[in-house]
Parts: C-alpha cells; sequence; structure tokens
C-alpha cells in the first residue's frame, strides 16, 4: 500500500500521468498544495453537482409545484429568478471580495446559505397552501442564487490561486465526472422508486439530502489550503462598474469572449425545444424526473474526462467544437421530421438529449477555463463579475427568443439558434490562445 497521502495518489493518477510536477502561474507553496486542493475541490464538486441535479430548479421544483397544484406561474419564474439571480449582483461583490485576503470563505458561507435556504424550501412543502408555497420558493431560490453569484466569483479566483494553470480544465472534469456518477445513481433512484404518485415527503427528504450536501461543500471548500491573497485596489461598486465597463471597451478579446460565451447561450436554449419538438413529432410523452436526471449524468460521466483535457490543451477550441457539435445535433433535429414515417420514434430521436448535454458540458467546462487562465490574477474577480453580470443580462435578454417559438413555431425558433451557434464559432475562432 502506498505510503502517499490520497490526495498525491490521486493527482498523480488524474493530472500527471507520471510527467514531472510543473506549477504555471501559482507559487510555489500553493504548487506543494496543489495535490490536496485537488481533492477539496473535486469532492466539493461531487456535492453541488448531485445537490444541483436532486433539487433542481429545472425539473424537480416544477414537479413538485405541479404536485402540490401550484399556480404554473411560478414555474414560469424559476429559471429566470435562478440565472438572474446569481448573475447580476457580482460587480457589486467583486468590489468587495478584493478587500479579504482569503476568498474561499466568501464561497464556504455562500455554499452554507444556499444548504439553508434547500432545507427552508423542504419545510414550505409541508407547511404551506399552494399559492404561499409559490411567493415562499422563488423567494427562497433568489436568495440561494444571489449565493451562487457570491460563490462563483470566490469559486474562479481561489481555482486560480491553488490549481496550475493547465490542470484546471482537468480539475473540472473530475468536478463533472464524480458528480455525473453520482447523477446517474440518483437518477435511477428516481426513477425506480419516486414515480408520480409518491407523496410529497419523498421530494422533501430530496431537499433535506439537498440542503446537507451543500453543507458539506461548504465544509470541503474551506479546508482547502489558500494562500492569501493581495488586498490594494480595492474599489466602490460604483468604481468597479466604471473599471468594469472601461475592461469591455479597451480589452478587445475579453469584449470576443463575453460575445462568444453570450452566443454559446443557444446551446442550453434549444434543449426544453428538442423535448417540445419529439412529443409534437411523435406524439410521445417523455415523463419521468429520472430519464432526464439520468441523461444529464450518463452525458457529463463519459465527456467530462476528454472536455477537460482538452480544455486545457485550448479551451477556445473547446468552445468551438462545442458549438459546431450542437449545430449538427440541432440540424438533424430539423432533418428529423424529413426522414421516413418508419424512422420517426423515440429510439431514432432520443440520443439527440445526451448528446445535447455533451455539447454544453464542453461549452460550460471550456469558457470556465478560458476566463481563469486569461484574467489577471490581480484582477479576477472583476473579470469574473463583469463576464457574469454580462450574461445576467444576456439571459434575461434571450427570453424575448420565446416569442420567436410562439409566432413562427418550434422549428424556426431551433434554426434561429442555430444561426447563434454559427457565430459563437465565427467569434471563439477570433480568441487569443491563453
Amino acid at each position: 500500500m502506498s505510503s502517499e497521502p490520497i490526495g498525491e495518489q490521486v493527482y498523480e493518477y488524474l493530472v500527471e500521468s507520471g510527467e514531472e510536477r510543473a506549477c504555471d502561474a501559482i507559487s510555489e507553496e500553493s504548487c506543494k498544495e496543489a495535490p490536496g486542493n485537488f481533492l477539496l475541490n473535486g469532492l466539493n464538486g461531487f456535492c453541488t453537482k448531485l445537490a444541483e441535479q436532486i433539487a433542481s430548479p429545472t425539473l424537480i421544483i416544477p414537479y413538485v409545484f405541479s404536485i402540490l397544484g401550484v399556480p404554473s406561474f411560478y414555474s414560469g419564474l424559476l429559471v429566470p429568478v435562478k440565472n438572474t439571480g446569481s448573475l447580476l449582483p457580482q460587480l457589486i461583490v467583486s468590489a468587495k471580495i478584493r478587500a479579504f485576503r482569503y476568498r474561499k470563505y466568501f464561497w464556504a458561507a455562500a455554499g452554507f446559505f444556499q444548504g439553508m435556504m434547500l432545507l427552508l424550501m423542504g419545510l414550505v412543502f409541508i407547511n404551506f397552501k399552494a399559492g404561499v408555497v409559490g411567493i415562499l420558493v422563488v423567494f427562497l431560490l433568489l436568495l440561494f442564487s444571489m449565493a451562487s453569484g457570491v460563490g462563483s466569483i470566490s469559486f474562479k479566483d481561489v481555482m486560480g490561486k491553488t490549481i496550475p494553470k493547465g490542470k484546471r480544465g482537468q480539475l473540472l472534469s473530475f468536478r463533472a465526472t464524480g458528480g455525473g456518477v453520482l447523477t446517474m445513481l440518483a437518477g435511477i433512484v428516481l426513477y425506480l422508486f419516486i414515480g408520480k404518485d409518491s407523496s410529497i415527503d419523498s421530494f422533501v427528504m430530496l431537499f433535506i439530502v439537498a440542503g446537507v450536501l451543500w453543507i458539506t461543500s461548504a465544509v470541503l471548500f474551506a479546508l482547502i489550503n489558500e494562500e492569501p491573497g493581495a488586498t490594494s485596489g480595492g474599489r466602490t461598486p460604483v468604481e468597479e462598474a466604471k473599471k468594469g465597463w472601461q475592461l469591455i471597451q479597451q480589452d478587445d478579446n475579453f469584449r470576443n469572449f463575453l460575445i462568444t460565451r453570450a452566443l454559446l447561450l443557444s446551446i442550453p436554449l434549444v434543449q426544453p425545444f428538442f423535448i417540445l419538438y419529439a412529443t409534437q413529432k411523435m406524439d410521445v410523452e417523455l415523463s419521468g424526473l429520472g430519464f432526464f436526471v439520468i441523461a444529464a449524468g450518463v452525458s457529463n460521466t463519459i465527456s467530462s474526462p476528454f472536455w477537460g483535457r482538452f480544455s486545457d490543451k485550448s479551451s477556445k477550441k473547446v468552445m468551438m467544437v462545442s458549438a459546431a457539435f450542437a449545430l449538427l445535433i440541432s440540424g438533424y433535429v430539423i432533418a428529423f421530421g424529413f426522414l421516413p414515417d418508419t424512422w420517426q420514434n423515440i429510439y431514432a430521436f432520443g440520443p439527440v438529449f445526451f448528446l445535447i448535454i455533451i455539447a454544453y458540458s464542453g461549452a460550460r467546462m471550456a469558457r470556465k477555463t478560458y476566463l481563469v487562465d486569461y484574467a489577471p490574477s490581480d484582477e479576477r474577480p472583476l473579470y469574473v463579475s463583469v463576464a457574469n453580470t454580462f450574461m445576467g443580462v444576456m439571459t434575461l435578454l434571450s427570453g424575448v427568443l420565446s416569442v420567436v417559438a410562439g409566432f413562427f413555431g418550434i422549428k424556426v425558433m431551433i434554426a434561429s439558434l442555430m444561426l447563434l451557434m454559427f457565430l459563437a464559432i465565427l467569434f471563439g475562432s477570433k480568441l487569443k490562445e491563453t
């Protein structure tokens, strides 16, 4: 049995593969701590990825709402509240986070808070009536998402300080793969044991488990060995906003990255239209929470190791490949209607759900890796907050695209999103390599 700590063994197996350790863009002391930090960060990801799926605001919460008879209006608020709440307040946070030498505690505090919000949601489900449940859960989700925004800035800054450049994509891969395996197992449990007639108590238990997972992840992140960072250059929120605007104006490559990242939104936006198209075209009801949870788990487990290593070599190219892959998948969906009737079945269409999740996994991993690698270490919180605030605005504006589907139909909507994917490839090609 090896006498090396488990963190060293995991790091050598997943990252170094017999190569001499090299630590680009971090200090010598952080280099020594990199294996342990890699493992703690990875285990943190296992917890959060699983918690995100079993208490998903895009899947689980709407399902619980339907059981409780919550008006559909509240279900329609979930995704905008989740995305906007987590992205828009970040310029305010980044202006303050720089004043602290240790940034890991921002994520730890945010993670603990998110766990508490999920536990409170579980209590709301069993103690209030439908209309009140909708109001309270949307409010708790808003608080949850704002905490997520705080954590996002802290996470990327801490990763940039503790994980060497060239290894960060593999860390994101490790997090996604482990979370994918656990998500797959959770999906099987959902599929086998939690059906349409399940009592609300089963779902309350899911939220309790998710809350405990978030609190556990907060403890794991707090244990990361982070060297103190620079505290100079602190700005007020107004000064931070001005600095962010100057950054967009002066840094052409960063501006191209923001545009590319916004265009990559077309990949997650197209997913629900695939479901609607399948239901409409084949008159097949794609029911069962477990199916979608399993699809997410399998896709992430299969693709994450590849995307992680590819992102460390060229995150720019991964963004382009992911967009091209999503473009091909969407093209297949459009062409599906022209196939012979005998071929138009769920078995011929089903793989697109797995493949589009793989494409989105690559896009997410690449944009995170690119941003952390490209941003200067002393201004990383500003770069992250500007990028995420910009995405918050773009997410709000993307709601306008639903008008296209309403007026022109699902096919035209998918074709419109395909155009955005093509533009993502073009703008991605202009990015500098990091």
